[in-house]
Formats: C-alpha cells, sequence, structure tokens
C-alpha cells in the first residue's frame, strides 16, 4: 500500500522539517484510504507531537490491524469482522467452556471486573489461570487486580494485547479499546501457534 518513493528517508538539513512533514501528511493520507476517521487532522500535528492527534491515528492503526489479522485467520476473506460477531465468538467460546460468564457488547459492565476476560483466557488454554489469584471484582482495586493479571496471562498464551488494564477497568468510557482485547484474543485462538512468553505468569504492577 505504501509508496516508499514517496518517503523520505535521508533527511537533508535545510529541508529536514519539510521533508519529515511530507512524511507525516502521507501517513495522514493512507489512514484516509483506510477510511479511518481523522478529520481535522493534518500532518503537521504528528510532526508537532499533538499526542491526541497522534494517537486518533495510530489507535486505528491498531484496531486495523487487529480486524485485519483475524479476516485473515476466519472464513471473512478480505471482510473485516463486525463487532457483533467477535461478541458472539467470545460467547460461544464460554459455553463451550462451560463458563457461565458472558458479554452483551463491549461496553457491557461486568467486563470492568476482568473476570470474563479470565474466563475466556482459560476457555483459550485451560488451566492457565490461577483462580486463586482472581478476586471477587466488587471493588476497583479488585476490578484492577483482576484486570492486570488478565493481560499478563493474555500476553503470556501469545495474543498481542496492547491495551492496559485500565481500559478493560473502564469499559464504559473506553469500549474501543475492550474490543481490542476480545479481538487479540479471537486471533490467537484461530492461531494457536503464536509465540507464548517464557516470562512466568504473575499479576501486573502498575500496569506493566
Amino acid at each position: 500500500m505504501v509508496t516508499w518513493k514517496r518517503v523520505v528517508r535521508q533527511f537533508h538539513k535545510l529541508r529536514g522539517m519539510m521533508d519529515q512533514i511530507q512524511n507525516c501528511n502521507y501517513a495522514v493520507e493512507l489512514g484516509k484510504q483506510l477510511r479511518f476517521s481523522l478529520v481535522g487532522i493534518q500532518g503537521k500535528d504528528i510532526y508537532d507531537g499533538n499526542q491526541t492527534l497522534t494517537l486518533a491515528l495510530v489507535w486505528q492503526l491498531m484496531r486495523a490491524y487487529t480486524l485485519s489479522v483475524l479476516a485473515q485467520c476466519t472464513q471473512s476473506g478480505d471482510s473485516l469482522p463486525a463487532d457483533k460477531d467477535i461478541v458472539a465468538w467470545v460467547n460461544e467460546k464460554l459455553v463451550a467452556s462451560g463458563k457461565t460468564t458472558s458479554i452483551r457488547s463491549f461496553q457491557d459492565p461486568t467486563i470492568s471486573t476482568g473476570i470474563v476476560v479470565l474466563d475466556l483466557i482459560d476457555s483459550i488454554k485451560p488451566n492457565v489461570i490461577d483462580f486463586g489469584l482472581v478476586k471477587g471484582g466488587q471493588t476497583n482495586e479488585e476490578k484492577m487486580s483482576n484486570a492486570k493479571y488478565a493481560i499478563t496471562c493474555g500476553r503470556k498464551i501469545g495474543a498481542k494485547i496492547y491495551a492496559l488494564p485500565e481500559d478493560i477497568v473502564e469499559v464504559r468510557v473506553k469500549p474501543k479499546m475492550v474490543l481490542t482485547v476480545f479481538a487479540c484474543l479471537m486471533a490467537r485462538d484461530y492461531l494457536p501457534d503464536m509465540k507464548e512468553a517464557s516470562a512466568p505468569i504473575a499479576p501486573m504492577i502498575n500496569g506493566h
């Protein structure tokens, strides 16, 4: 998709800034070709380090990548799976494993406890979760503990999760990031040979 002849790789001292802005403009142009929502975003914003606008582009790139991986893994081919398809897969996977948890959408408040994510990970790779470490999810502290553990375990089994524990706990305001958690786990399930981490599983500390 990238026409590399348009990309400046070696910057001239006198034109360095303009060349870098040109590259940023091209990145935004490519994003629009991918139908990203980039209203009001210009290459200069990225060059200037505008965090909000840059993250808007980066977030959509990550989401597109995750969904494209799913499209290749499933029968959808070049068609990206819809949100409802991912929700349906989550619930079917949980039922098949005898779990009692489920989700209605990526804004389902029950997701904030982290328990459904842990159940899903256990459904994908049984016995990877030490449920003795799982809290009830009644308080914010318990929810955060579960969310950290879920992301740690998800990455442990090879899911390329880039969301943070806070995204799970704050599900109502961050449904897009929650979607990526389930999408990454779905991709892991369809690609069981993904490289698993070798580090021992333990709850995350301070989100790391």
